[in-house]
Parts: structure tokens; C-alpha cells; sequence
């Protein structure tokens, strides 16, 4: 496939870059920093703004995908909005560009823990992660809107953290996935392991899911 990535020099960006490239797919990594990214055949950086939608529609037309790895970056203090505005820009992009599928990297915070309670809204969140968090639930609810794109929303378990590729995970839908009675993790390699698979063989459309070891 050919494949544009948002946010490819990042944590989880990164293991997705280093996934689709192991798996052949040809991807246009698009990030503001050309010079973090390894040289490879299949690889081809292209620098663009995230906050600016037409750079996004230029930077990903011609794609069969695009997925959004997108974090503003957890030092800033507007994080919440910077996370909002980026998120709309690059929708806006996408469409605009009439790429086919949309995949979104948010957070664990818009997961439930109880019917109507999402993990963020629960008193041991991190204080930290919340402004984050919520820009990432507010992104998901604008998101559940759309009906022009055919995307697919990820929210990582409450535990992601480096570590080995085993290949293997379980899916999970709206709800916060559980090792027993403590929340279930997955390392980012797993992680990306799911989200190239999500890539390669859709199993969701206009849908949030999860993923957990």
C-alpha cells in the first residue's frame, strides 16, 4: 500500500514507521523534521505542517491511507488545543485530498470504565495526561461525526510502554481492556503491529477500537 504517516518521529509514529516498512509499504512520512528520519527505500520524507490543512492535502493526496499518530507533545501547556486544531486540520486535509481511510492514534482516556464513565473522568487519572487526554476525547467526538470519511479511531490500553514485538494482541471496542483487575497494557511495538494489520485488513469503519496484550 502506499501509506502517508503523520507524526512518523515520534513514539508511536516510529514502531508504525518501523512496521510498514518491514511489511513493504511504500510511506510518505510527513513530520516537521525531515532530519529525525532514517533513510530508506520505501521511505519518503515530506515535510509539512499539521496545523495547516492545505499542506496536509497536498502532502497526503495519492495515498491509499493515512494514519495519524499526531501528538502536539506532552510539555506543552495548550496541549488540549494544539491537539484540537491539529486534529481538524488534518481531517480537513484528508478530505480535501479524498483519501479513501483515515486512521487516528488518540488516547485511553475516552475509554470506558463503567457504563457513562470514561477512564479520564475517574479521580486516580493522571493530572498530567488530562489536558492531553481530553483534546484526544474531544477529537474522538468530533470524529463520531463524520460522515464523508471512512475512519477508524485507535485508543491505546491504559498502559503503553517500549518493549519487544510478540506480534500479539486482543481487540476491544469503546471499553477500557482489563489484565485481570488491573488495567491491561501493550507495548508500542505491539501497538503497531495492530495498526498496520488495521491497515492491510479493515476490521472497523466509522468505529473507535482498542488494543491490549
Amino acid at each position: 500500500m502506499k501509506i502517508a504517516l503523520i507524526g512518523a518521529t515520534g513514539f508511536v509514529g516510529s514502531a508504525v514507521l518501523q512496521e510498514l516498512l518491514a511489511r513493504q509499504h511504500q510511506v510518505s512520512a510527513i513530520v516537521s523534521r525531515p532530519e529525525r528520519l532514517p533513510s530508506h527505500p520505501q521511505l519518503t520524507a515530506v515535510k509539512a505542517d499539521a496545523y495547516d490543512a492545505a499542506a496536509i492535502a497536498q502532502a497526503v493526496a495519492g495515498h491509499d491511507m493515512v494514519i495519524s499518530t499526531f501528538n502536539p507533545g506532552w510539555d506543552k501547556s495548550d496541549i488540549r488545543a494544539l491537539f484540537l486544531k491539529g486534529h481538524a486540520a488534518i481531517v480537513a486535509g484528508v478530505k480535501q485530498a479524498g483519501v479513501p481511510r483515515f486512521l487516528e492514534v488518540g488516547g485511553a482516556g475516552s475509554l470506558y470504565v463503567a457504563p457513562g464513565v470514561q477512564l479520564i473522568d475517574t479521580p486516580h487519572f493522571p493530572a498530567e495526561y488530562k489536558e492531553g487526554a481530553e483534546g484526544a476525547r474531544q477529537a474522538l467526538a468530533a470524529l463520531q461525526q463524520e460522515t464523508v470519511l471512512d475512519w477508524v479511531f485507535l485508543s491505546p490500553p491504559a498502559l503503553l510502554a517500549p518493549g519487544e514485538r510478540s506480534g500479539q494482541y486482543r481487540l476491544g471496542g469503546d471499553e477500557l481492556l482489563m489484565n485481570g483487575d488491573q488495567p491491561a497494557g501493550i507495548s508500542v511495538a505491539d501497538l503497531a503491529v495492530a495498526i498496520a494489520d488495521e491497515a492491510q485488513t479493515p476490521r472497523h469503519s466509522r468505529q473507535r477500537f482498542t488494543v491490549a496484550n
